[in-house]
């Protein structure tokens, strides 16, 4: 199957959507209509997951033959998502929309021919479980800022982490933008204009593919020039730098928000300093999305703690 994201997804979503289906029909191993979608609210909820995975996949896989993906594609992408310290009804989410995926693979596959073989995510479910069993997501939907984050950093266990961290925080920048910078991404000095400061400047590559730059200070911007004078590349583990954050946040009696609560505190600081500049709300809103490679405005409003 070749074609954008979006067709992939409309086209599986034919095969398992179907209005006004009974659900003893859905539950019913012997129906024909077994393990299909009959809202429309579900179907857009599950689709959204689904777009969401394959543009991943294309971004970190280089893979556009959903033909062939596997379950260990779909680990990956949990963990991936793991990473950002989900609502534990997010990543619910994700875990049923990876399984109406495999059962609209499968009944695509027994019409297509290019889709020949048979699709088993199960093992998604250990993933799903082991998140919630080692409190890697949280519990429901809250402000996850820190109260504190410099004491959260100071006390990462590696020089590492406390660079990668310090980066997110007054850059905004995502896990995946802070684990591996390479020295062709320094891109020097710049004037902020909103806080009237000199900031240094790293181009990163996040969500999406989305390349943009992220502005820290000179001192955070020195110690990482500093770093890949020597190395040529500032590269991170992932799971060994979330699991720091969350051992420290348990060891200082803090609640622990994952990596993604340092780019909460950034977007919460950064609508208030352009709010000092004499920006409008609607301006701030607009501008932080922006430079946190957003698309919406009002999705600004999601960090600021409802």
């Amino acid at each position: 199957m070749r074609g954008s994201v979006y067709y992939h997804s409309a086209e599986l979503t034919k095969v398992i959507f179907q209005e006004g289906l009974k659900k003893e029909d859905r539950s019913n191993p012997n129906s024909e209509y077994y393990q299909m979608v009959s809202s429309y609210k579900t179907m857009e909820s599950y689709r959204s997951v689904w777009n969401n995975f394959f543009n991943y996949l294309r971004e970190h896989w280089q893979l556009k033959r959903y033909e062939l993906i596997s379950v260990d594609h779909v680990i990956a992408y949990m963990d991936y998502k793991i990473g950002y310290y989900p609502s534990h009804l997010y990543l619910a989410k994700i875990n049923s929309a990876m399984g109406k995926l495999e059962v609209a693979l499968n009944r695509y596959s027994a019409i297509n021919d290019e889709f020949p073989q048979q699709y088993d995510f199960s093992k998604r479910l250990e993933v799903f479980n082991s998140a919630k069993d080692l409190e890697l997501v949280a519990k429901s939907y809250h402000n996850r800022a820190y109260q504190d984050p410099m004491k959260i950093i100071q006390n990462l266990a590696y020089q590492e982490y406390q660079l990668a961290a310090q980066i997110q925080l007054e850059g905004g920048a995502r896990l995946e933008g802070v684990c591996l910078i390479r020295e062709e991404q320094l891109k020097g000095f710049r004037h902020d204009s909103i806080t009237n400061k000199t900031v240094g400047v790293i181009e990163t590559k996040e969500k999406g593919g989305k390349v943009g730059d992220i502005l820290v200070s000179l001192n955070t911007y020195d110690l990482l020039t500093r770093y890949l004078s020597y190395t040529k590349i500032f590269k991170i583990s992932k799971s060994n730098y979330m699991n720091d954050i969350r051992q420290t946040a348990k060891d200082l009696s803090l609640t622990a928000n994952g990596s993604h609560g340092f780019r909460w505190n950034f977007a919460q600081r950064r609508l208030f300093e352009y709010a000092q500049a004499g920006y409008t709300y609607e301006q701030s809103l607009l501008l932080v999305s922006s430079e946190m490679k957003h698309n919406r405005a009002s999705i600004t409003e999601h960090y600021l703690g409802a």
